[in-house]
């Protein structure tokens, strides 16, 4: 299964992908595509409020498909500044446009450092084997 995988972001081994904001230490996080593509149609996606703070490795939502629901693990820490509101109604935005229209939350992480602990795309498309 060949996947999109974007030069400029990052990924999480947990197949969520992080871009820098505008803001330096703001972060969009989202589903990678080759994660999408394995769930099938998403259904409903749970994500925190603004303002709730999120720890890496550890669950901060769960997205819902036909096969399985399945955790959002954090592939960074910080506070919650949005979520997609797109994706109450159009959840199935995650598998249309996963880089895009599809994203699921921006964190202002607690150091921005950690970014530069994911892996680079080379990296995630060894660990997908793709």
């Amino acid at each position: 299964m060949s996947c999109n995988i974007p030069d400029e972001l990052r990924f999480h081994t947990d197949h969520l992908w992080v871009k820098a904001a505008d803001n330096v230490s703001e972060v969009y996080i989202g589903v990678s595509d080759f994660a999408q593509k394995r769930l099938g149609t998403i259904l409903f996606v749970e994500l925190p409020r603004v303002g709730e703070t999120i720890e890496a490795g550890s669950a901060f939502g769960t997205v819902e498909s036909h096969k399985v629901v399945s955790d959002l693990i954090a592939p960074a820490s910080g506070e919650i500044v949005e979520f997609n509101e797109k994706l109450r109604d159009a959840a199935n935005l995650v598998n249309a446009d996963c880089y895009g229209d599809g994203w699921l939350v921006k964190i202002r992480m607690q150091d921005a450092a950690h970014l530069s602990m994911l892996l680079t795309s080379g990296d995630y498309r060894a660990l997908i084997g793709d």
